[in-house]
């Protein structure tokens, strides 16, 4: 449950996480360009995360080990939204583009407001969910573009890609439903990516019978920047969790993907068809109506006056 006091201040979270979730999409490419295998680079991510935030716990006191409920929490959160999602994204990234796995985020609210409907949570309100709803059809139009400019070879790892949005949303349901009472955001952040780079390594030894480093020492203007992004970035996802609550927390797929488009053309030098463009433009609408509906205030109901002479 959101406390509407947190409002403003998740709203600024949205903004900051999504717009460097978008940001690192292209380093992926360019990692897999350079013959970065997709499960290493996700352990990039991960390690980043927990390296960088360990010492910070440290120097603040807030290091703990963890131990019952947030025990289960970081293993699930770290296998499930981290290590999945990050090692499916940077799969198909080489194949449909920085671009349309960004886009692939953007699917994640409304998969997630189906998934918070069935655990009976509270539910945006009307504003909000026609926000959701501009958002998915500006991503239809995008993806609809993008499929096209990709050719029929890339039909496959397109379709693939859906399966993120769904990881994404049982994820960020699971995140509220079985949060540790009186756990810290970084130190939840930090224990995932942990056991989020456990799982990856497991995985890639289970594949492969090593984990290729070597690739990694030739890209080292890619690595470090991926790290200090991921450091920089799920403090504030745990954040945005616990003060927006998973619907609000799935739109950072809005976010990235504006984002992910912009950087795509900018770095990498993609060219996405003026319709792409377009369905960009109505997720920034999209994204722009949620807002307003999260700022709104709720409506009050007003109480009869008590009659006089009543019991």
């Amino acid at each position: 449950m959101t406390d509407t006091a947190h409002t403003p201040r998740a709203i600024g979270l949205l903004l900051y996480t999504g717009a460097l979730l978008g940001a690192g999409l292209p380093l992926g490419k360019l990692a897999s360009g350079a013959g970065v295998p997709p499960l290493v680079w996700a352990m990039v991510i991960s390690a980043g995360a927990a390296g960088v935030l360990i010492p910070v716990l440290v120097v603040q006191r807030r290091f703990v080990l963890p131990r019952g409920r947030m025990l289960r929490y970081a293993a699930i959160s770290g296998a499930l939204s981290f290590a999945a999602v990050n090692a499916l994204l940077f799969w198909v990234i080489p194949h449909v583009g920085a671009g349309y796995a960004g886009l692939m985020f953007a699917l994640s609210p409304v998969a997630t407001l189906a998934v918070t409907a069935l655990a009976g949570l509270a539910t945006p309100p009307r504003l909000g969910i026609i926000g959701i709803g501009l958002g998915l059809a500006g991503a239809a139009l995008v993806a609809l573009t993008r499929g096209e400019a990709s050719g029929a070879g890339a039909l496959g790892w397109a379709v693939l890609a859906f399966a993120l949005p769904a990881i994404l949303a049982i994820g960020n349901v699971y995140r509220t439903l079985d949060w540790p009472e009186g756990a810290h955001p970084a130190a939840l952040a930090a224990w995932s990516h942990i056991f989020a780079l456990m799982a990856l390594a497991t995985f890639q030894i289970a594949l492969t019978g090593t984990v290729p480093l070597e690739p990694l020492h030739a890209v080292p203007h890619l690595v470090l920047p991926q790290m200090l992004i991921a450091g920089l970035t799920f403090p504030a996802y745990f954040a945005l969790q616990r003060a927006g609550g998973p619907v609000l927390l799935s739109q950072i797929g809005y976010v990235a993907a504006a984002v992910g488009l912009a950087a795509g053309t900018v770095l990498l030098g993609e060219v996405y068809a003026p319709l792409t463009w377009a369905g960009a433009a109505v997720i920034a609408i999209g994204i722009a109506l949620t807002i307003r509906a999260q700022l709104s205030p709720a409506p009050v109901v007003p109480r009869r006056a008590p009659c006089a002479g009543c019991a």
